[in-house]
């Protein structure tokens, strides 16, 4: 029996990788993403000064659409303290220019 050898593989040519700044700026669609992420974490950055300390640790920024903004909880406990700062909340956002029109919506964490 004959040992049979293969031709060699030929790589194909791809194009340089991009770093992810690059790759979200360059699609449209991923960099209205990415400004929607930005600003959601802007309105986090802006409400999280009325939240106390220990509590800051145990929300996240969520959702940013054209009928309002998502606060995520970790928990049942702090989505009610949540509730109960919303007015605050609210407040602190239009001080900032932020979500002058719709709505603060208070969620939690599905595990």
């Amino acid at each position: 029996m004959a040992t049979r050898y293969l031709p060699p593989r030929v790589k194909p040519d791809a194009p340089d990788p991009l770093d992810f700044g690059r790759a979200m700026s360059q699609n449209g669609m991923l960099a209205r993403l990415g400004n929607q992420l930005a600003l959601s974490r802007r309105h986090l950055a802006a409400v999280s000064v009325a939240l106390p300390g220990a509590m800051k640790r145990f929300v996240q920024a969520g959702t940013l659409d054209e009928h309002g903004w998502t606060l995520v909880a970790d928990n049942a406990a702090i989505a009610a303290k949540l509730r109960h700062l919303q007015p605050t909340l609210l407040r602190l956002l239009r001080e900032e220019g932020l979500l002058l029109e719709g709505e603060l919506r208070i969620r939690v964490r599905q595990s």
